[in-house]
């Protein structure tokens, strides 16, 4: 009876001791590799591109870790809009350089594809480019956070603020491809639940040169609202050619329905004045924005203010980089790393406050802005006036409407 209770023990003893060096070695272990995914080269690249590395550099810099004895390198890649690229860039990364996180992924075809591979591999996406709601809806998962916006907090701006003023009938311009998709869907419920009514809509492929085709079929449709259910250098060639077809002129209002400050900075005041569209980020809100940006700035080779997303870079990576010490090492366990970005609060210089929920959402106001007019402009980049702020619960999905599965119902 002795000697098993002698060998009893020390087998306990030493499962203790292999489990006490795991996790002595766990916490010891100050290694990151981010990886900031995006377009490029092409029609993302403004708002997102080298500017969101520099953005994600900044925040590897304010985080302060170098100083604690961590290590942390980031890489990048150019997915070039196209998914099974993204999936092919994410997979090397995390198989050959032991990349543990992936953000920015403008694009929803590319994120929602690279959050399979997130779920799959257990690295953690920080989405800040992919507006499809679906990331955080039925396409969820324990490993994808949407740190930015999503479609939801666009058709529920923009969509809603436009009916309710009286454009109460739809035509839309979509992207063909998911993240068009989800928008049209979106705006489209809230334009009916509002009293209006889509008239129709045509589809657009992705990076398109020539919109004459669409916008006559929109100019024909007689809706007192043209939606621009796309992005990038879709919507400012869809904007130019719209004022070439004097859809304006012609009685008919445009929608933005997503708008970056670097669309406003390609268009020129002249071009976009009067725009109605919704963000989550603007370099003049307050001090903390303003300085912040004018880092920022400083550091980019065209010298542009930051995008909403390249915004949520920063503040998305200070976050991750928070829970990771919290965490006492990087576990290289991404769901784990998630569910500590959901536990401790979030609080950073650029959007303040705002829980990240147990379907991987971060809950921030929103704001309603309409472009100045030149002469209302007192320098450059000074391209927005606030018409509204849209509290943070109506920014996102309610819970009690989600698809997610991580949701408790």
């Amino acid at each position: 009876m002795t000697t098993t209770f002698a060998r009893r023990s020390a087998a306990f003893l030493a499962c203790a001791a292999v489990f006490g060096f795991a996790s002595s070695a766990y916490a010891q272990d100050k290694t990151v590799t981010i990886g900031v995914l995006n377009d490029m080269s092409s029609l993302y690249a403004d708002i997102g591109g080298p500017g969101s590395v520099v953005a994600v550099k900044m925040a590897v810099e304010d985080s302060g870790l170098a100083a604690k004895g961590w290590k942390i390198e980031v890489v990048s890649g150019d997915h070039q809009n196209k998914p099974d690229i993204g999936v092919n860039i994410a997979r090397q990364w995390i198989d050959t350089q032991k990349v543990d996180m992936i953000t920015d992924t403008p694009n929803s075809g590319v994120a929602l594809a690279v959050s399979n591979v997130a779920k799959e591999k257990n690295v953690v996406l920080l989405n800040n480019g992919g507006a499809s709601a679906d990331l955080t809806g039925k396409a969820c998962n324990a490993n994808t956070i949407s740190y930015t916006y999503d479609t939801y907090m666009l058709a529920n701006g923009t969509g809603k603020a436009l009916t309710k003023a009286g454009g109460d009938s739809w035509f839309f311009l979509t992207a063909d491809y998911a993240f068009g998709a989800a928008l049209e869907r979106d705006t489209s419920a809230v334009v009916t639940a509002n009293g209006g009514k889509v008239l129709g809509g045509v589809k657009h492929p992705l990076n398109t040169s020539d919109f004459s085709s669409f916008l006559l079929q929109a100019q024909n449709s007689k809706a007192k609202i043209v939606g621009l259910a796309n992005a990038g250098g879709d919507t400012t060639n869809a904007i130019k050619q719209a004022a070439e077809f004097g859809i304006v002129e012609g009685g008919q209002k445009l929608a933005a329905l997503l708008l970056f400050i670097n669309d406003v900075h390609s268009l020129g005041l002249k071009t976009a004045h009067g725009l109605t569209f919704t963000e989550s980020f603007y370099w003049d809100l307050n001090d903390a924005t303003r300085a912040w940006s004018k880092r920022f700035q400083e550091k980019t080779a065209n010298k542009a203010m930051p995008s909403m997303t390249q915004a949520g870079n920063y503040a998305g990576v200070i976050h991750y980089l928070k829970a990771l010490e919290a965490l006492g090492g990087n576990p290289h366990d991404g769901a784990k790393v998630v569910a500590k970005m959901k536990e401790i609060p979030t609080d950073d210089a650029l959007f303040g406050k705002g829980p990240l929920r147990e379907d991987g959402r971060r809950i921030i106001p929103a704001y309603l802005f309409e472009v100045k007019k030149p002469e209302e402009s007192k320098g450059p980049w000074d391209y927005y006036k606030l018409v509204a702020t849209i509290p943070a619960e109506d920014a996102a999905r309610p819970l009690k409407d989600s698809e997610c599965p991580l949701v408790k119902k």
